[in-house]
């Protein structure tokens, strides 16, 4: 398992339509975390960082896209994204503004 430190498990919120449906319907948060981070690491940092209680986290690869400019072939990074199920009754505050 990688020692990484809490703010650097957690990158970014992902807001998106369909993320914004879960979170209504299911108290289900998505972020962008490091790819490195275990399940584990990812409900930690989410507790620690908002102040809730998880109630399960479930985690994607999201493979980074063929690209090219003129003749130039390359690729984006690939990357992970966490959805985090929470408590019955708590949210947090940064995405509901």
């Amino acid at each position: 398992m990688t020692t990484l430190l809490i703010q650097d498990v957690v990158k970014r919120p992902l807001i998106t339509e369909k993320n914004e449906r879960a979170r209504e319907l299911a108290r289900q948060y998505a972020f962008e975390v490091h790819r490195d981070a275990s399940k584990i690491q990812v409900k930690q940092a989410v507790e620690k960082l908002f102040n809730v209680h998880v109630l399960a986290v479930r985690t994607a690869i999201a493979r980074g896209k063929n690209k090219r400019v003129g003749r130039s072939v390359g690729q984006r990074p690939n990357w992970k994204k966490a959805f985090v199920t929470l408590k019955e009754g708590e949210t947090i505050a940064l995405f509901e503004g």
